[in-house]
This record gives C-alpha cells, sequence and structure tokens, in this order.
C-alpha cells in the first residue's frame, strides 16, 4: 500500500485514508485526492490545470471548486494547515517546515531502542527545535528521551529527570499540556519522585484525553505493579496489546509484568512471542533471559543476556545481570571479573546500583549489596520502585536492613523537590 508521510500525517493512497498518529481523519474522496497532488509535488506550486488534471482526471470545476476543496484540506491539517499557500498566479504549494524532517529523523533513531539512538533522537529534536521555536513537538520528543534514557538506566536518572522537567516546562508554556506530555509527567512523578496518587491522577486524565492510548497504558500497568496492584496492570497491559500488539515497548513491560506476579513460565512463553516479532528488542531479551533464570534454565538466560548485550552493549545493567547469572551458576571467578569491568567503567558511564546491589550479593558481600542499594537511593535509580514485588530482591528480604530500606521508598516521596515545585505552578497553569 502506497503511503505518504509529512508531520504527524499519512495519507494512504490506496484507500483514500488519512491518519494523524494513526487516528483517521473524516476527509471527503476528493479533497484526498487535492491532498495526494499536493503531496506528490511537495515544495512545488500545482497551477490549477494541473489540479484539475491529476485530481478530477481532467473533468473541468471552477477555480471556487478547487478552492472550496483545498479549504477543506487545509481545515483537515488543523495547526498544520499553514504549510498550504496559494498565490494566484502560480497554484498551490504544500512544503513542510525543515524541522519536520528532523522530528521524523528523531523518531526514527528512537525506534531502535538503543541510548545511542535515543540520544541521537535528543540531537535531532534539538536540531528541530532551533529551527522553530513556536512548535511544541520536538520539545515533547525530547522530553520522552530524557524519561527514556532514565527510566532504562541508560544514563544518570538525577539527570536525565532534571532534564526532563527543564525541557517539559518549556513545551507546556509553547503549547500547553498535550496528553503525551501529561503521561510522560505521570510516569516521572510515579519513576523518579515516587507519588503514586498524583502520577494514577495523571495518568488515568491523559488515558480520557487520547484517542490513542497504548504509551499511557504502558505507565500505567507499571504503576499499578509497583503498587502490588498486579491484577490492575495484567487488564491494562492486556488493553495496551489490543490497541497496538506490535508496539515492541509493549513486549518488555509484559513479561516483566509476568515476572514480578512470579508467573515465571508464564513470563518465559511471553518472552518466547516476543523474540519472534522483535528479535532485536534488547529489553524483551532481557526480560526473558530473567524468566528463564527463574524457571531453572540458567545456562539459556546467560546466552540471552549475551545477546541482549550483544544488541546494546551501552546498556550496563544488562553486563550486571549477565555477571550475576555466572555467580548463581558457580562461575565466580568470570563474575568476579565483569564486576571489576563495570565498577571500572563507572568513572564514565551510569550503571545502575540497584543491578550492582543483586550481583554484590550473589558474589556473597551481603554488606556492600546494601551499600549499592544505599547508593541506588543516591542516584534515584528507576529500578526502586519495584523493590517490593522484585523476585530478585528476595534473598535480601530477611535481612533487617531491608525493611529500612522500604521505610525509606515510601518516605522519601519528593527526592527533586528543588526542581519540581516551579514546575507543577506550570503545570496547573
Amino acid at each position: 500500500m502506497q503511503e505518504l508521510t509529512f508531520g504527524p500525517f499519512q495519507l494512504e493512497v490506496s484507500n483514500g485514508r488519512l491518519l494523524r498518529d494513526g487516528v483517521e481523519i473524516e476527509l471527503r474522496r476528493q479533497a484526498v485526492q487535492a491532498l495526494r497532488v499536493l503531496l506528490s509535488n511537495t515544495g512545488r506550486s500545482v497551477c490549477y490545470e494541473q489540479m484539475i488534471q491529476e485530481a478530477w482526471q481532467g473533468t473541468q470545476v471552477s477555480r471556487h471548486t478547487v478552492a472550496v476543496t483545498v479549504a477543506e484540506v487545509r481545515k483537515a491539517l488543523d495547526e498544520y494547515g499553514s504549510w498550504i499557500t496559494h498565490r494566484p498566479k502560480l497554484g498551490y504549494r504544500l512544503e513542510a517546515p525543515e524541522c519536520e524532517d528532523w522530528i521524523r529523523k528523531g523518531w526514527h533513531f528512537h525506534n531502535r531502542c538503543t541510548r545511542e539512538g535515543f540520544e541521537k533522537a535528543i540531537d535531532c529534536f534539538q536540531k528541530a527545535a532551533s529551527r522553530d521555536n513556536t512548535d511544541p513537538r520536538p520539545l515533547e520528543g525530547m522530553c520522552r528521551m530524557y524519561l527514556v534514557l532514565g527510566t532504562c538506566g541508560m544514563q544518570p536518572p538525577r539527570e536525565m529527570y532534571r532534564a526532563f522537567l527543564s525541557v517539559y516546562r518549556r513545551a507546556v508554556s509553547l503549547g500547553g499540556i498535550t496528553p503525551e506530555l501529561r503521561s510522560d509527567r505521570g510516569h516521572g512523578l510515579h519513576m523518579f519522585e515516587r507519588k503514586p496518587v498524583e502520577a494514577e491522577a495523571e495518568l488515568l486524565r491523559a488515558r480520557r484525553e487520547s484517542a490513542r492510548h497504548a504509551a499511557v497504558d504502558i505507565c500505567l500497568a507499571m504503576l499499578y505493579a509497583s503498587l502490588g496492584r498486579l491484577d490492575e496492570a495484567l487488564d491494562v497491559i492486556a488493553e495496551a496489546r489490543g490497541a497496538d500488539a506490535l508496539w515492541p515497548i509493549v513486549a518488555p513491560v509484559e513479561i516483566n509484568l509476568y515476572f514480578c506476579r512470579r508467573e515465571f513460565d508464564q513470563a518465559v512463553t511471553y518472552g518466547q512471542q516476543a523474540l519472534e516479532l522483535h528479535p532485536y528488542l534488547p529489553l524483551a531479551r532481557l526480560f526473558y533471559a530473567q524468566a528463564l533464570e527463574y524457571v531453572g534454565k540458567a545456562e539459556e538466560a546467560l546466552r540471552e543476556y549475551r545477546v541482549a548485550s550483544a544488541l546494546s552493549p551501552d546498556l550496563a545493567w544488562v553486563r550486571v545481570a549477565e555477571a550475576t547469572c555466572l555467580a548463581k551458576l558457580g562461575r565466580r571467578k568470570e563474575a568476579a571479573a565483569l564486576y571489576a569491568q563495570l565498577q571500572q567503567s563507572r568513572a564514565t558511564d551510569y550503571v545502575d546500583a540497584y543491578y550492582m546491589a543483586l550481583l554484590v550479593e550473589a558474589l556473597g558481600n551481603r554488606d556492600g549489596a546494601f551499600g549499592e542499594l544505599d547508593r541506588a537511593f543516591e542516584e534515584n535509580s528507576a529500578a526502586l520502585p519495584i523493590l517490593d514485588i522484585d523476585p530478585k530482591m528476595d534473598s535480601l528480604r530477611s535481612d533487617r536492613r531491608f525493611a529500612h530500606m522500604r521505610d525509606r521508598l515510601f518516605s522519601d516521596a519528593n527526592p527533586l523537590r528543588d526542581v519540581t515545585q516551579p514546575i507543577q505552578i506550570a503545570a496547573a497553569g
């Protein structure tokens, strides 16, 4: 099927459908044909005679009819209608601003689901913003990338969340709070400020406001899981899957959800299904490996950890998981060597201390494990919200220090109070 993409729109030529971010926009067929001609001549003027020949197949209609039809197209494009201009002697012209190419490229890099891809996406969105400081979409893209980098443990979460809040403020002041921004804010409230009540309120509102709420469902499922509301989390993730079964991020969240429910066989099954659809998705392979480990297939898990690490070598905690698996297999020398490499890499790269705690515990150093958990709190690790339900933490739960960590998790409700208060004021406006 031939598809013409421009900005947030897709025109499916064969069936005459115009979509915006996947949601169909009602547009009569003749207006679709006029849009098709304009898109086929992007950046060039289309005169009256050419429009009649290509959009009306040579049938003569008045210039007024053509003008009314193009006006329908402009109205359908809403705030992007200004991309279509008219000059009396030259005709109609559709031209997207230069920033459009950078925005599209940014989302292309995002789809790699690697640290390098997310960082390249930020660079593209920054270039788009520099070319059009009135368009909030590049800022929305940057918001999402900073959140992903922090949430996935690819970059220091405190730094990423501060960057998110800064860009979020600019985006809200420029274009108001869109459902996407509201969802991102709710996700940040959950993952980094640990404010579950406020997070749920924002996410539920974003869900009501969004025509495509699969992304919101993912964040909501993660919130419910961390609160122990695992049945609700499963219901929400099922809705996300129903809305967009092929969306890559559904798979790793779904696998990890079954893992946290301690339904390890189910997690393995969903992991196998995920890899059939997304064999190059590092997080899906990582959580599949984790599930294999917990059904007693440690050697298979080790192979999957290594593939995940090869797919995303800049995701340090995958190597931590590999080292932990080696230690549990009794291959302590290899695990210790990898641990030493990871410690050395901390001078230049972020290594999530939450996962390092699990490795240090597997190497037999209980005090060191709690030291790493202390560090995880200082770094505001995005893994902390699942502390209560994470099966990987079971070996530490009987230690009295774990209860202290748990109390700290729920009492330290806003570790970034100094930067969030201005944002809350801006959002309320």
